[in-house]
């Protein structure tokens, strides 16, 4: 029983182990995703891009996208859809540091959307991949579960 109990303990206690080792990159990852979503809220998806890397690969909505390229990424009507369902805004509402290397970041977020009342229209959990590429910190990849 009490092999079990450390076990667990030190299982748990991996993802802030990683983060600790790793604080420059935890800390450029989390600097990415402040900017990101301000940029998502500004709908500004030149500058949105700004804070990817690519290829860039979205998993959600039940699909799977790879934009190759900033401009490819920010030639779409994002928003039409995320204001018809009464979107006006998100925020983080946790980031956890699930793995973490000097050069790549796996953050486990739950983001909240919001419509222009500040009442929350829906919570999703997600999975960002921060990279620092070609001397640019920025996310290569996400997966969520949001519409």
């Amino acid at each position: 029983m009490q092999r079990i109990t450390v076990l667990t303990l030190m299982l748990l206690s991996l993802p802030w182990v990683y983060a600790e080792q790793h604080s420059q990159a935890v800390n450029a990852a989390q600097g990415v995703l402040d900017q990101f979503m301000r940029e998502f809220n500004n709908r500004d998806l030149v500058a949105l891009a700004e804070t990817l890397n690519y290829p860039h690969v979205r998993f959600a909505s039940g699909t799977v996208k790879v934009f190759a390229s900033a401009e490819e990424f920010s030639a779409r009507p994002v928003y039409r859809a995320l204001t018809a369902s009464g979107w006006d805004h998100s925020s983080w509402r946790a980031r956890d540091i699930v793995l973490a290397s000097p050069v790549k970041v796996h953050i486990a977020t739950t983001f909240e959307r919001f419509d222009q009342d500040n009442r929350s229209i829906g919570l999703y959990p997600s999975l960002y991949i921060v990279t620092y590429l070609n001397g640019h910190w920025g996310i290569q990849a996400r997966s969520s579960l949001a519409p």
